[in-house]
C-alpha cells in the first residue's frame, strides 16, 4: 500500500446528527491541526467539503479522510447469514431480516467489535443516511475509507507502536465522538502505511478499514462472499 508518503493530511469523520459532525486532521507526523463540528445537516456537509478544499485545494490526493458510518446502505435484504458454529454460509430463515453487510459480518465473526447492522435506505436512521450523503458527496476525493472505532480499539488495545499528539479542544460538545474521529484518522493513516486491512465488500456494499490485519484466530471462510463461491 504505502501510499502515505503523498498525503499531508489525514482526517476522521464521526458522524451525530442532534450534536453535530464531529472532525480531526492530523498532519504526516500524527499531530491533531484542528478539530472542530460541523452540523448534523447538508449544511454540515457543504461546510465539511469546504474545509477539505482547504486543506488540497489543488490536489485531491493529499488529503485522506476515514468516516465512521456505513459507505452504503443495502439494496435488498442479505440473503447470506453467517454460521459460526459450522463455520459456513447458509441461507436467510423466514423472521430474519437480512440487515447486515459483508464488511459487519467479518467484524462480527472475529468479535472484535458489535456492528450496527445496516438496513435498506428506507429503514436506516437519520445518522446512517447523513453518512450515505457524505461519502456520496465526497466522490472526487480518491482516498475516503470506512472505518470502525470500536474495531480499532479493539486491535490496538495491547499495541503501543501508535502515538499521536493531540489537544483537547472542542471535546466538550462529545469527548467520544471527538475521540471516535481521532482514532477514524489514525486508523487511515496505518493502513495507509501498509499496517492495516479492508475487510469485506464481497457483497459490493463497501469494506471497513481496519489499523491491524485480522490475524489471531482468522476465519478464511468468512472472508469469501457466498455469491463467489458453492454453497452446500
Amino acid at each position: 500500500m504505502m501510499q502515505a508518503a503523498k498525503i499531508k493530511y489525514f482526517v476522521g469523520v464521526d458522524i451525530q446528527v442532534r450534536r453535530g459532525i464531529a472532525y480531526a486532521v492530523f498532519d504526516r507526523d500524527s499531530r491533531l491541526i484542528n478539530s472542530d463540528w460541523a452540523p448534523g445537516s447538508d449544511d454540515g456537509i457543504n461546510g465539511l467539503i469546504e474545509i477539505f478544499k482547504e486543506l488540497s485545494p489543488d490536489d485531491p490526493e493529499i488529503i485522506a479522510i476515514g468516516i465512521d458510518s456505513p459507505r452504503k446502505p443495502l439494496t435488498q435484504p442479505r440473503k447470506w447469514y453467517w454460521n459460526g458454529r459450522n463455520r459456513n454460509w447458509k441461507q436467510r430463515r423466514a423472521g430474519e431480516r437480512g440487515f447486515g453487510r459483508h464488511c459487519e459480518v467479518i467484524i462480527k465473526a472475529h468479535e472484535i467489535a458489535n456492528p450496527q447492522w445496516t438496513p435498506l435506505q428506507t429503514e436506516a436512521p437519520e445518522w446512517m443516511n447523513l453518512g450515505f450523503k457524505i461519502f456520496k458527496a465526497l466522490h472526487v476525493y480518491p482516498f475516503v475509507y470506512e472505518v470502525f472505532p470500536s474495531a480499532s480499539y479493539t486491535m490496538l488495545k495491547d499495541d503501543r507502536s501508535i502515538k499521536a499528539d493531540i489537544s483537547f479542544a472542542n471535546f466538550n460538545l462529545g469527548p467520544k465522538d471527538m475521540l471516535d474521529a481521532c482514532i477514524a484518522a489514525v486508523t487511515v493513516q496505518e493502513y495507509l502505511k501498509g499496517n492495516g486491512e479492508a475487510v469485506g465488500n464481497g457483497d459490493k456494499l463497501g469494506s471497513i478499514v481496519l489499523p491491524r490485519p485480522v490475524v489471531e484466530g482468522r476465519i478464511d471462510e468468512v472472508f469469501c462472499w457466498p455469491y463467489s463461491v458453492d454453497i452446500h
